[in-house]
């Protein structure tokens, strides 16, 4: 396996920023995104890497992006990397976490979608019988199916906080009535074809997270798609509604943090080897079970 990547360097390229786990460079009409190992948990980054992690996120997001393609248009570029990166050990590291993307004007939501009552949403129904506003039935159990999916936007926030959850009215004056509508319609139809293809793999996308630009005025899917990082993925054979399920994703680092009380703010601690590797080991599988 390739040594872990906790942060790029890429000197003679201009650095825009780093995020959570991206590195982003400015090509000029273009950038680069370098996806890296970093990980982040209740919004504050850790000091160790999960080892491949960023692979499978690219991995992957570039999978949906070409299942999605005849559906809406995505921001990836045919630009090819070895244009801008001529170091050969640079190009071999960044080979399978770096994509070329075209620039775009990132709408100011998050475009979440849910198919299970879970997380903050099932919180937010123990509180109020509504998810984001939208009444549910009373009664319903953690972790059950909703009836039909849910658009539940939130708005974003910098970073080391949190976003917050808003109606779908909210949303339309954010973006306007026609275009909040549309991000909607295109949300849950991607949300729907992606969790029917999952289910056929043996995994349950409980929720997501997608992102939205405008490239010439015409919307945009950007960022990363159906990944473990911005989806909840429960494995089939071990969901049982009215609890929470195993996940593909940093559950095992969560847990570990909830354990030895850590009170979620900078710095992180440090973690150990064995929940690093099981770590990279979920995300892996998740990649293995979803495309191969």
């Amino acid at each position: 396996m390739a040594q872990p990547m906790y942060e790029s360097n890429i000197s003679n390229l201009k650095l825009l920023f780093r995020g959570k786990v991206r590195d982003v460079y400015d090509l000029g009409t273009e950038l680069l995104i370098v996806t890296t190992d970093r990980l982040s948990a209740f919004d504050v980054i850790l000091p160790d890497p999960i080892p491949g992690k960023g692979c499978v996120l690219t991995q992957m997001t570039n999978f949906w992006m070409r299942k999605f393609k005849g559906m809406i248009q995505d921001h990836a570029s045919l630009t090819p990397l070895e244009s801008v990166v001529s170091d050969a050990g640079q190009l071999h590291e960044l080979k399978d976490r770096a994509m070329i993307v075209k620039k775009a004007k990132p709408l100011p939501i998050e475009c979440i979608v849910r198919g299970y009552l879970f997380g903050s949403g099932y919180n937010d129904y123990l509180k109020t019988g509504q998810m984001s506003g939208l009444p549910l039935p009373a009664g319903m159990k953690e972790a059950q199916k909703l009836a039909e999916p849910l658009f539940t936007p939130s708005t974003k926030a910098e970073m080391g906080a949190h976003d917050e959850n808003i109606s779908f009215a909210e949303a339309q004056e954010l973006l306007g009535k026609d275009l909040a509508e549309e991000v909607k319609a295109i949300s849950l139809k991607l949300y729907v074809e992606g969790a029917n293809y999952a289910a056929s793999r043996g995994i349950i996308i409980c929720d997501t997270k997608f992102e939205f630009g405008l490239i010439d005025g015409k919307l945009t899917l950007i960022d990363e798609v159906l990944t473990p990082d911005s989806s909840r993925f429960w494995p089939k054979e071990a969901y049982a509604v009215g609890i929470s399920p195993p996940s593909f994703d940093k559950q095992f680092v969560r847990d570990y943090l909830l354990s030895i009380k850590w009170d979620k703010k900078p710095p992180a601690p440090k973690l150990p080897q064995d929940i690093i590797a099981k770590t990279a080991d979920k995300y892996r599988e998740a990649l293995h079970l979803m495309i191969d």
